[in-house]
């Protein structure tokens, strides 16, 4: 059609797909420690998404036994939306095995660490749940290192 723009500037590489992919190859060989990641990742997120799922039903007031949402102070409340939104998203990005999704995850995890150690009030965890929390993000750390290690 005459008149458009065309979306890519420079011409696709002999042998790629596309002009603006940044890999060189469209599907390398998994290793094992990659597998390993990307099942650790999967399962992280699915325990994310009951955590997202977990702070919704406390939005929604459908918690049994639980206070009213509206009765929580402020900064709980705004704690629980927070990590209703940011353990959604993170889950979601996890799940695609994406850089994104790991970053994310990680903000979220530093971030509720930070605040159960910080402001107990708001965010009261356990220690044996912030050392758990930390366990994962250590797992993480490795096997992401590990994988990295092995493509190299």
């Amino acid at each position: 059609m005459r008149g458009l723009i065309p979306l890519r500037s420079k011409p696709a590489r002999p042998g790629s797909l596309l002009g603006d992919r940044i890999e060189r190859n469209a599907a390398p060989p998994a290793s094992t420690w990659d597998t390993a990641l990307v099942w650790f990742m999967r399962l992280t997120a699915l325990a994310w998404l009951g955590k997202a799922v977990f702070a919704w039903a406390t939005i929604l007031d459908v918690r049994p036994g639980a206070p009213p949402f509206e009765a929580e102070p402020f900064g709980r409340q705004a704690a629980i939306v927070y990590f209703a939104v940011v353990d959604a998203v993170a889950a979601s990005g996890l799940w695609l095995t994406s850089a994104w999704g790991g970053v994310i995850w990680l903000l979220a995890v530093t971030s509720g660490l930070t605040l159960a150690v910080l402001t107990p009030q708001l965010v009261p965890v356990s220690t044996p749940l912030l050392l758990f929390g930390v366990l994962v993000m250590l797992i993480y750390f490795l096997l992401s290192w590990l994988a990295a290690r092995e493509s190299h």
